[in-house]
């Protein structure tokens, strides 16, 4: 499902438009961005937490150049648990 077609099935759920619904998931998303830059995680009871973790420097190859080592640098990268209710739900 991409978000055109998670947005069309939140108009139809929710009885909005597909303008309303589209609005209500982005605000989601920001709202997701946001709580994760700022507080390192959301948690949403049931479906899962997104969490800011930190990525240690490494050495890697260049695809470009195979033979050729390069130094990918520490970061922060966003991370995604699935929730027990969600885990039990697709098994």
């Amino acid at each position: 499902m991409n978000k055109t077609q998670l947005t069309a099935h939140i108009a139809q759920k929710c009885g909005v438009s597909k303008r309303v619904a589209a609005e209500m998931l982005n605000c989601f998303v920001a709202a997701v961005i946001m709580g994760v830059k700022k507080n390192g995680e959301v948690r949403i009871q049931g479906f899962g937490t997104f969490k800011k973790s930190a990525r240690k420097a490494r050495v890697g190859v260049n695809p470009r150049k195979p033979s050729e080592k390069i130094q990918i640098p520490a970061m922060n990268v966003p991370t995604f648990k699935a929730g027990a209710d969600f885990k039990k739900t697709i098994r």
